[in-house]
């Protein structure tokens, strides 16, 4: 199974328009001048893009999608995975058009049942039956889960945490690799369901300052600890997390994530 890191960010993304408007230099944690050289500290919305026997599971569609298809040149998507229904994770379900214009049959997209809802929600005219078909509708199937399935040869489990205002967040453990982009907390029973690991992808927005939503580093570097993976990749960043300046803080099997990486994973 190979896994590519389409984005890496918050919904905000780095560099936030914020420090744009300060000029970069301005920037309180320096991550932003540094972006407009080191592409590494540049990340889009978050989002991964899994491979597995030619088949291909995208998991969230973020606000960049058309940006990260293009850089990665992804030249099919079979399915999609909805972690929740905020907007940084599925404000680019429009663009996903392109890959299901001329399937067999529509192209489907899995997810809690708030998440799901919420996808009919925010984008009626997908759903509308009198609608007037043009190019720009997307072709999707809307599939409400709450129990593990299986997907591309893959055997997919939900793993329910604990995000704001999202009362039905999704992890997913895909075979021995577990993705959590956003979380602020999980159950002991969700827990368990993470444990023998080759590899972790978790949240982690930014070194310090508590957060009402999100895990911070020192929270984030206890979970991962805790349920002891082989290899554990930080995602969902601010432009707080600076590589060089943090990444001493992580464990030697530890590491922040980039967009463009693609690793391998079981």
């Amino acid at each position: 199974m190979n896994i590519t890191f389409l984005g890496t960010g918050t919904s905000h993304g780095v560099p936030p328009i914020e420090c744009m408007l300060l000029r970069y230099e301005r920037c309180p944690t320096g991550v932003c001048l540094k972006s407009l050289t080191d592409p590494r500290h540049r990340r889009t919305r978050s989002s991964i893009l899994v491979e597995h026997d030619s088949r291909r599971i995208l998991i969230d569609v973020s606000s960049d999608f058309r940006e990260q298809a293009l850089r990665e040149q992804v030249p099919s998507i079979d399915a999609v995975l909805i972690t929740h229904a905020h907007s940084d994770h599925i404000s680019g379900i429009p663009d996903i058009r392109s890959y299901a214009k001329d399937a067999a049959r529509p192209l489907p997209l899995y997810g809690s049942p708030e998440s799901m809802d919420a996808v009919r929600e925010s984008f009626p005219y997908v759903f509308d039956p009198n609608a007037v078909v043009g190019g720009g509708i997307p072709r999707i199937a809307l599939n409400p889960i709450d129990e593990p399935f299986d997907l591309c040869g893959l055997r997919i489990t939900p793993v329910p945490v604990t995000h704001g205002g999202a009362r039905q967040c999704y992890g997913y453990r895909i075979g021995n690799t577990a993705y959590i982009p956003d979380m602020k907390s999980i159950s002991p029973a969700a827990q368990e369901s993470l444990q023998n690991l080759d590899c972790l992808i978790l949240n982690c927005l930014r070194p310090e300052r508590e957060h009402s939503t999100h895990m911070i580093l020192s929270q984030s570097l206890s979970l991962a600890r805790a349920l002891n993976p082989k290899r554990c990749y930080f995602i969902h960043m601010s432009h707080d997390i600076d590589y060089e300046r943090h990444s001493a803080l992580l464990d030697d099997r530890m590491a922040f994530s980039h967009d463009g990486l693609s690793i391998e994973a079981a």
